[in-house]
């Protein structure tokens, strides 16, 4: 097989991706394939997952973002298990502290020497 057999199969190679292209196009444009208007800009999306903590080999920790609210996840392969909900998107952890304290002072539950 000289240059000419080369030359060929790279020739070939180019005109197969070409065409691949050419009909993922057009079977775009007919609406097959996953369609463009499902994905909302980033500022209109109302649910994202923020982070993904591996606990251990077989489950993940997931903090997911709705509508200006977190919940925290444990993910595995067989099962979901919701851990908190309504956190407050952006919540300091002071705040949510203090408002702890505040929460225990008027239930009678909290220590009266703070």
């Amino acid at each position: 097989m000289g240059m000419d057999g080369y030359l060929r199969f790279v020739l070939a190679l180019i005109f197969v991706i070409a065409l691949i292209g050419v009909f993922a196009v057009i079977f775009r444009r007919l609406g097959f394939g996953f369609p463009s208007h499902a994905m909302k800009p980033a500022a209109e999306r109302r649910i994202g997952v923020v982070e993904v903590a591996p606990l251990d080999s077989r489950r993940k920790l997931v903090l997911v973002h709705r509508d200006g609210v977190e919940h925290l996840l444990v993910v595995s392969p067989t099962s979901e298990v919701v851990i908190e909900r309504n956190i407050r998107s952006g919540a300091d952890f002071r705040d949510a502290l203090d408002a702890a304290r505040d929460a225990d002072e008027i239930a009678g539950t909290g220590d009266s020497q703070t």
